[in-house]
């Protein structure tokens, strides 16, 4: 007997070992529902901690070597500026409609150092919404058909060739300039370019050619600097310029300008090239500064969220704190410094953070309240503005062909007479010359610091190692409670099956049934495909909307609307019909729905967080909470609990706010105002997204309508249940 006993023992197969990571992920998914608000509120504590986390900037390159150098700006290349800007500004008293003789004043000052000078004329292009024209390079754009002579915008192109270089890179500095109703500070900026490129002439030690463009900005700068790269790394050939030469006389007498000596004179009707660009500043210059010290603002987004190499803006910060005395500023919210919430957080930090420095007096954590109140609205103002995909200011141009480049705006505290001219002259030639020295002693592009990175203030900064703990947070819950939603269908159906089956039922369930269940959940991910092609229906109407002639922003928005809603009608009415859906035996067979919804927005947010990381974060933030609150509203007011009646309000509070015009009216009511907001606004503010191809429109009518669509997923899935029970 015992050796029977023995043999049954010995017969048995040892059951298989479950591995660590398996029961791990098995914890997660049973516990799914703490495990995703522990996940999601540390991600948002996470995000409200990058001020407190920000590092100073710092030089990577070594080469750069910033300030080692005095500088060799002197006050006789302080009178070459000023004498320019004294000759533009009696031109502009006196000048023509067409602004050539500016062009003519600039040209010659180039020509007198030197220089290669050119010109290059571009048409206005049309800014139009085209739906496959997102995420491709730069083209050519399309020309308008009735041009006419005044349209035509002329680029005035300088060129100094350096005497230690071999030709194949370049240094380009930009500085917009409206001929026809020019300010005095674009006149201004004008005279602190010339003041350098007039050095650059003599030095010996220029490594990189320098290219000195003044970019007509009378059809706006982004569009006179775009024209010249398109013709600078894509040129074209075709007889724009006999057709030019016959219907526009005045512009080639643009040409014909008088010049000391003719006979090897630099000037070319051709258009002028150099090396390859290493990078690019945009010199600006404002008016009047509402600041109590000499500014300079840093602008650095470009589309998409693209960001130039941190190393360049720590470059200028440091020469122009360090070597010119001047402040720097970046864009912040301003509406952020006034939440009394967001001080008392700072206030909470800091009070930790005193704490912890008395337990351990090398423990270095926390900043000062109002630091971070400003480092927290400097870090909204990044991610706003890369998150919205639209350039601020006309470096974005450079950063489409891989070349780093921001704007600089130097705001001046007093008004720009004579003694503080020369100031102002002086100090941001000085900063202008030392970026190039530095720059040109780079042996390669820039490439040792961040692409990534998110500014707290210009001396501080959040890289991509920091920032992406808190999206992944944010993001977690999802495909752990999509998990928990499918094992919960499968056993619901299953345990049904049970109740309700014989024993002779339960053993006619062979291999083909359990198949046709585990595949139900492609009725799921039928109906989130058609919210989808939804979505895509929706994104590709204002194509067709701008061709309506004199339609204004508001009736646009109306008909994109009335639009919209047809189109979810007709698909609406597809769904309902009994081929396009299979009936739906059980009760939670919405749960199905929300898995697969689920799934979808992960993945959405995955790819977002690759093209870029802003959008996905403040996606991350709007709808992770949807997702994980969507339920059908019949079985939370059926229970009707305490817990479903919160759902309830979170749900109906959620999906009004993340729906793309209630955020878009909330947010601009916060920054600017209730009264600014309005429907044509809101038209606008999508057109300015298509017009930049930014991803972000992309991002907004797909994944933020899936999941606002979501519980109309829900309701309409238990609907289609109450109808097929009633028909059984």
């Amino acid at each position: 007997m015992a050796e029977t006993i023995e043999n049954s023992h010995s017969d048995e197969k040892p059951k298989p070992r479950v591995r660590p990571i398996v029961r791990f992920g098995i914890f997660l998914v049973s516990h799914s529902f703490l495990v995703s608000i522990v996940c999601f509120t540390s991600g948002v504590l996470a995000l409200f901690l990058l001020p407190v986390l920000a590092k100073n900037t710092y030089i990577s390159e070594n080469a750069l070597m910033p300030g080692s150098a005095s500088p060799m700006l002197s006050n006789q290349h302080v009178s070459d500026g000023n004498r320019l800007v004294k000759d533009l500004t009696n031109s502009n008293l006196k000048s023509s409609e067409t602004g050539i003789e500016s062009h003519k004043i600039i040209a010659q000052y180039m020509l007198d150092v030197g220089a290669e000078v050119s010109f290059h004329k571009f048409h206005p292009q049309m800014n139009q919404f085209h739906p496959l024209h997102f995420f491709s390079s730069p083209d050519s754009g399309k020309i308008q058909e009735n041009y006419s002579c005044s349209s035509y915008g002329i680029n005035t192109v300088g060129i100094i060739r350096a005497p230690r270089g071999d030709g194949k890179e370049a240094i380009v500095l930009v500085t917009p300039y409206n001929a026809l109703t020019s300010s005095f500070g674009e006149v201004l900026s004008l005279g602190i370019a010339y003041s350098v490129f007039s050095l650059l002439t003599q030095v010996t030690w220029l490594a990189k050619d320098i290219i000195w463009l003044v970019a007509d900005s009378q059809f706006g700068e982004y569009a006179a600097v775009s024209a010249w790269l398109r013709e600078y790394q894509t040129p074209k050939f075709s007889s724009m310029s006999a057709l030019n030469a016959e219907m526009c006389p005045d512009i080639n007498n643009l040409f014909e300008i008088e010049v000391h000596s003719m006979a090897g004179s630099k000037f070319s009707n051709s258009f002028r090239r150099a090396g390859t660009m290493t990078a690019a500043l945009v010199l600006k210059v404002r008016d009047q500064s509402e600041q109590f010290d000499d500014t300079i603002s840093i602008y650095a987004e470009a589309s998409n969220g693209q960001m130039p190499n941190l190393d360049l803006i720590n470059v200028v910060n440091y020469l122009a704190v360090h070597r010119q005395g001047l402040r720097v500023n970046v864009e912040k919210l301003w509406s952020f410094l006034n939440l009394g919430w967001l001080k008392s957080l700072g206030e909470i930090f800091e009070s930790l953070a005193n704490i912890a420095k008395s337990l351990n007096p090398k423990f270095k954590f926390g900043i000062p309240a109002t630091e971070y109140v400003e480092g927290t609205a400097i870090l909204a103002s990044s991610l706003y503005y890369q998150a919205l995909g639209v350039p601020t200011g006309p470096h974005g141009a450079f950063r489409d062909y891989q070349v780093d480049a921001i704007t600089l705006e130097i705001s001046p505290k007093f008004s720009l007479d004579k003694v503080w001219r020369n100031d102002i002259i002086l100090r941001g030639g000085r900063l202008i010359e030392g970026v190039i020295r530095s720059v040109n002693n780079l042996l390669e592009k820039f490439h040792q610091s961040f692409f990534l990175y998110l500014l707290t203030s210009p001396s501080k900064f959040v890289s991509v190692g920091v920032y992406m703990i808190a999206f992944a947070l944010l993001i977690a819950p999802l495909p752990m409670v999509a998990a928990s939603l499918y094992v919960d269908s499968n056993s619901s159906s299953n345990c049904s099956k049970g109740d309700s089956s014989t024993p002779s039922a339960i053993t006619d369930t062979d291999e083909h049934g359990i198949t046709i269940r585990s595949w139900r959940w492609l009725n799921s991910a039928k109906l989130v495909f058609i919210v989808h092609l939804w979505g895509a229906i929706v994104s590709v109407l204002p194509y067709f909307i701008c061709q309506i002639p004199d339609c204004s922003p508001t009736t646009s928005f109306m008909i994109w609307v009335l639009l919209s809603i047809l189109s979810l009608l007709i698909l609406n009415s597809v769904l309902a019909s009994p081929f396009a859906c299979v009936k739906a035996s059980q009760e939670k067979e919405w749960a199905l729905v929300k898995s697969v919804t689920i799934s979808s927005v992960f993945i959405g947010l995955g790819l977002m967080s690759v093209i870029n990381f802003a959008t996905a974060e403040i996606g991350a933030l709007l709808m992770v909470p949807m997702c994980l609150l969507a339920r059908p509203l019949k079985l939370d007011v059926r229970a009707g609990t305490f817990r479903s009646c919160c759902r309830i309000i979170c749900n109906l509070v959620l999906g009004h706010i993340a729906f793309p015009p209630a955020a878009f009216f909330l947010l601009k009511g916060m920054l600017d105002g209730f009264g600014s907001a309005n429907v044509g606004g809101f038209w606008m503010w999508v057109e300015s997204l298509w017009a930049w191809n930014s991803a972000t429109y992309l991002f907004i009518v797909k994944a933020t309508y899936l999941s606002w669509m979501s519980k109309a997923d829900a309701r309409y899935q238990r609907n289609i249940f109450n109808i097929h029970s009633k028909k059984g």
